[in-house]
């Protein structure tokens, strides 16, 4: 049926207007060959769209009948739209009259052989030269003029090309003029066959419409005007759907229309309408899809069906590649699923219908099928239009031989290449289930087409996706038709895991069946041969017969029981989460079969994570796998009754080297058949699990009853790790110290161990740890035995040795902690040592270890308050240059022990000093929790100071009281350093200073000095004058002394000395107020004793 629903040719390929070059001898003359390759090689896409041929002769032929088979392949490569004539002729020539004949002649004999068509003719001089610009040479354009009218030719027809290096661009101007002559060709050749329009009518004359309106498209697509093209396509597949379907041609009118239709939806993708061109597939195919005609020939209208499916997804999946967007639920892969389907019924028909000949026909009906007048008549009545067959016996042997010819196709390899375009657009677009659906049906064609080996490895690969999903029974056919290509392929591992999984609980295969492939899973792995599949082809089984031979060389195969559904089930757990390391591993293995009957197994085992304790996880059968009672011989017992859970236990001691570490289950093997001839080495990845997990309803949780000793396999865990820790240390860790701790001083912890033990412990040793956890914690700083810090701050003191200890002693050692930042401080204590103990009359050296843990808050031993003061006792923000101030440091205890205070001083400044050489007035002094002490330091300031001065540090030396407890170690003293405050420096022009008694006495003459200095380095203008007082009466002089006579006693205001610079007026008065003293205490007058004068 191929003949019939394939595409011609000269369809599907682009047209494009035929241009025959004459007079080019390509073979022998390099010139003419080079033109020739400037014409057709290299042809980019902005050329325009020509199609070039060489011609010598000419054999023309006259179209006969509508749409004949020939015609478009007539219009692409024999009848062209321009003839052009090479000849080599310069203007110059010496014998011009003689070659102006012979080109003459040339295009002469080139015009009685197109038969008076309407092919253009043009001429095309080649020439040495390159040409004068039009209008300089004269005798170029008298010999031009002369040639055009010997040659009968328009002089827009006669061409030059010259033989220069710009070839290419000369080959292309000339290109464009050769297409604007073939539009006008292919133009006028499409109006002469719409001047036949009025000549027809709709009675007699329906084929021609279709033919004339199909012939105008056609003739349009060659003048490259597509959408001109798309119009008369559509008028002439209207006109297919009017005429007239019978039987006789129903066939010739199908394959018409589907060459139309496929011009349609070729133009609409180019004209990027991909709407349009789905739309018109979709008409199409409602149309005819119930025109099958003639019965015995169905299987034809489903080739076409199948044809026109294909074909649309071609042009879809092209328009796709060239940009367009397509969409999951609109893609090729339908229109290709959509063909597969239509081949497999083209199949399903043939077989239902086709007979193959009992005897040659003669003649044969189908002999002239290769060269056919028109397109998709019946060879044996071409031309025939009515609607009864010429000769019904002739028809008869007709339809017989196409059945036979039908019979000969291998239907399964049409099938499979529209499968495999289809899988892959669904995988492109991500449409997964069609996917797999489709790769099923490949499978099952390779199946059907006896390529066993591609059917199996399809099959494969689906199947896992249809368990997840638990389609049980697609699942059930996939394995079944899976089963029947390992038996015939002889694949044993293949075979073993079908059945396996055949035989479970979840496929829908019944009871006789599930039997059945039991017994021949036991014949396979007793190196027998198995019983054919059911179904099978005879020949095939004969075949595959010669591949399950018995062998005497091993064969052993794994099973990934974890990819398949399989009737086997295995757990494996260990029956503790922790394993001290003098005590044994216990490790248990759950098995089940869940089949129609009893299995034996040879072997099981499970393997770890550390390969050594391998060798203790194995049980052996040693019956054969055909052994039907559960009798138990001297390895083990393997046979599994199908729905009871066997349990087997384990137990091992573990190595030293673990302690700390993890075991895990890797894997459990279960061995079916014997290592001597067929063996299957079942295996589960990790500690294995359920063939497929439980869905959870209300119903699992409900409490189920269970007959005594019954194993409930759902509530068994896989519990794959273990971890072994150290055995468990007999002692005791008891931590001696007085909390809190100061912050910087040593901090003394009494660390005492204890021996627990039944037995001397040996190689004991401590090792104290500040965790880092910030740099809070990189503050800490530990010493054992003596209180030492020199700078480096140490966080760890590993392995100090504590020796050896009996049962029931003990040993201590004194760590010292130096906290440099307050706050808590989590610090660990761990004890290490070794001892022998006695496990199952074996000695095992081990390991032990305590850990103690204390969380140590530290606080600070002072809170510092910082004053600064004027020489009045004044608190002042800012003090002045060279002037004195006051510095009054206050402690404040918030220590809960008593502090003894050994020493202070100041780290000033470089611009601070002493006043004088104040000692520290703290020496001795012990303060409790929340007493306060205080001491003053008199400071003055440089000259050349900055505005702003950090004044330097208040040094502290303290040390805790110690304890009369006897083993009390002397502590060093602790220095804290306490910031001092920084200050803002003021710079005056002036200092001024009184100078008086410390008091006075009332009506008694009191003298005072001011003294006046100027800081500047500029000579400055004051003025002073003294304020008026009722206290007292004054006099002074111009050196600023005063005689001051008190006239009340008490603490009396001073008369104020008011004093204003020129230079900086009105702003010296305030300052030199606040550097005077503004009282003084005057005593009264006592009374006279007597005899005194």
């Amino acid at each position: 049926m191929s003949w019939a629903s394939s595409l011609p040719e000269e369809l599907v390929c682009r047209p494009t207007g035929l241009i025959f070059l004459t007079g080019l001898d390509v073979t022998y003359n390099a010139v003419h060959k080079s033109i020739w390759d400037s014409f057709c090689n290299n042809r980019r896409p902005d050329r325009v769209p020509l199609q070039f041929q060489v011609r010598q002769s000419y054999e023309w032929y006259i179209p006969k009948g509508i749409l004949k088979s020939g015609w478009m392949k007539k219009h692409l490569g024999q009848v062209p739209a321009v003839v052009v004539v090479f000849y080599d002729l310069d203007w110059d020539e010496g014998m011009w009259k003689e070659k102006q004949m012979e080109c003459a002649t040339r295009v002469e004999i080139v015009r009685n052989s197109l038969q008076g068509r309407g092919t253009k003719v043009c001429v095309v001089l080649i020439q040495k030269a390159a040409p004068l610009p039009p209008g300089e040479d004269v005798v170029a354009a008298e010999r031009a003029a002369a040639l055009c009218s010997s040659c009968e030719l328009s002089a827009k027809h006669l061409y030059v090309l010259p033989q220069t290096d710009h070839l290419i661009g000369y080959t292309i101007r000339l290109e464009n003029a050769f297409y604007e002559l073939s539009q006008a060709y292919y133009h006028g050749e499409s109006r002469k066959v719409k001047s036949h329009k009025d000549f027809l009518n709709r009675t007699t004359h329906q084929l021609l419409f279709v033919r004339h309106q199909f012939k105008i498209a056609f003739f349009n697509e060659l003048k490259q005007d597509t959408h001109t093209a798309i119009k008369h396509y559509k008028q002439a597949y209207g006109h297919v759907l009017e005429l007239r379907m019978h039987d006789t041609n129903i066939l010739e009118n199908k394959n018409i229309a589907g060459y139309i239709n496929y011009k349609i939806c070729r133009l609409s993708f180019q004209h990027n309408a991909p709407l349009d061109g789905i739309a018109q597939f979709r008409k199409h195919i409602d149309f005819f899809k119930s025109r099958v005609g003639i019965a015995d020939l169905a299987f034809e209208h489903s080739a076409w069906m199948s044809k026109q499916f294909q074909v649309f997804g071609d042009l879809f999946d092209e328009a796709i590649k060239l940009g367009l967007t397509a969409i999951q639920t609109q893609h090729p892969g339908f229109y290709y699923q959509q063909a597969a389907n239509h081949a497999i019924a083209r199949k399903h028909l043939a077989r239902g219908t086709c007979k193959a000949l009992t005897s040659p026909l003669s003649p044969d009906p189908l002999e002239s099928l290769a060269n056919l007048d028109f397109y998709g008549q019946r060879p044996w009545r071409q031309g025939h239009q009515s609607i009864d067959p010429p000769d019904q016996q002739r028809e008869k042997e007709g339809i017989a031989a196409l059945q036979a010819q039908e019979l000969k196709e291998d239907h399964s390899w049409l099938i499979i290449p529209l499968l495999n375009s289809a899988v892959a657009q669904f995988k492109k677009y991500k449409s997964l289930r069609m996917k797999r659906f489709l790769m099923v049906q490949m499978g099952e064609e390779y199946f059907h087409a006896k390529d066993y080996q591609r059917a199996l490895m399809l099959l494969s690969k689906v199947t896992w996706e249809y368990r997840g999903e638990r389609w049980w029974s697609l699942l059930t056919s996939i394995l079944t038709t899976a089963l029947k290509c390992a038996y015939l392929t002889g694949r044993l591992q293949d075979y073993v895991v079908n059945c396996v999984e055949l035989i479970g609980p979840y496929t829908t295969c019944s009871v006789e069946e599930k039997t059945r492939i039991q017994m021949n899973l036991l014949r396979v792995m007793s190196n027998d041969a198995p019983d054919a599949e059911p179904g099978l082809d005879s020949g095939c089984v004969e075949k595959a017969r010669s591949l399950w031979t018995p062998t005497s060389e091993p064969f052993v195969f794994n099973v990934e029981m974890q990819n398949i559904v399989p009737c086997v089930e295995c757990k494996a757990r260990f029956t503790s989460l922790t394993v001290a390391a003098d005590e044994e591993v216990g490790l248990e293995v759950y098995i089940r079969v869940r089949c129609p009957f009893p299995v034996r197994f040879s072997k099981v085992s499970v393997s770890l994570n550390n390969p050594m304790y391998n060798q203790y996880l194995e049980v052996i059968d040693g019956h054969g796998i055909s052994a039907a009672s559960e009798g138990e011989s001297r390895e083990g017992n393997l046979y599994l009754v199908p729905g009871t859970t066997r349990r087997y236990s384990f137990s091992f001691l573990p190595v030293q080297e673990d302690v700390g570490s993890q075991l895990e289950i890797t894997g459990v093997c279960v061995v079916l058949g014997s290592e001597t001839a067929r063996c299957g080495v079942m295996t589960w990845v990790g500690a294995g699990g359920d063939a497929l997990p439980p869905i959870q309803t209300a119903l699992t949780l409900l409490p189920r009853k269970l007959r005594l000793h019954t194993i409930d396999w759902d509530q068994i865990d896989t519990d794959s790790v273990t971890k072994i820790v150290s055995r468990p240390a007999h002692l005791d860790i008891c931590l001696q110290h007085e909390a809190p701790s100061l912050q910087n001083e040593f901090y003394q912890i009494r660390v005492v161990v204890h021996n627990r033990e039944d037995t001397a412990i040996t190689n004991v040793s401590l090792c104290v740890t500040v965790p880092e956890r910030d740099d809070f914690d990189r503050a800490t700083h530990l010493s054992v035995d003596l209180p030492e810090f020199d700078g480096h701050v140490v966080g760890r003191l590993a392995y100090i040795d504590l020796g050896s200890l009996e049962p029931a002693a003990e040993t201590a050692k004194n760590i010292f902690v130096k906290c440099l930042q307050t706050g808590p401080k989590l610090i660990t204590f761990q004890v290490d040592y070794s001892i022998d103990v006695k496990a199952k009359g074996h000695v095992i050296p081990c390991e032990c270890s305590k850990l103690e843990s204390l969380t140590l808050n530290t606080v600070s031993a002072f809170e510092v308050s910082v004053k600064l003061m004027n020489m009045k006792f004044e608190t002042i923000e800012a003090v002045q240059a060279e002037e004195p101030f006051l510095l009054m440091p206050e402690l404040k205890c918030t220590s809960p022990w008593p502090v003894d205070i050994q020493d202070s001083d100041l780290q000033l400044n470089s611009y601070i000093a002493k006043e004088d050489e104040t000692k520290s007035q703290l020496p001795g002094v012990c303060l409790e929790k929340s007493e306060c002490a205080a001491e003053c330091y008199c400071l003055t300031s440089a000259n050349t100071v900055p505005a702003s001065v950090n004044l330097g540090s208040y040094v502290l030396h303290w040390k805790r009281r110690q304890s009369d407890k006897a083993g009390t170690i002397e502590h060093p003293s602790v220095t804290s350093l306490f910031s001092l405050p920084t200050v803002s420096v003021e710079h005056v022009p002036l200092s001024i200073d009184l100078q008086l008694p410390a008091f006075g006495k009332m009506k008694c003459l009191l003298p005072i000095c001011y003294m006046i200095t100027n800081r500047t380095g500029f000579p400055q203008e004051i003025e002073v004058n003294m304020e008026a007082s009722e206290a007292f009466m004054f006099s002074g002089n111009k050196q600023l002394t005063y005689n001051l006579f008190p006239l009340v006693a008490g603490h009396v205001s001073l008369p104020k000395l008011h004093l204003n610079m020129t230079r900086y007026a009105g702003t010296m008065d305030p300052i030199v107020q606040k550097m005077l003293p503004s009282h003084i205490f005057i005593k009264p007058l006592g009374k006279k004793q007597p005899g005194e004068k």
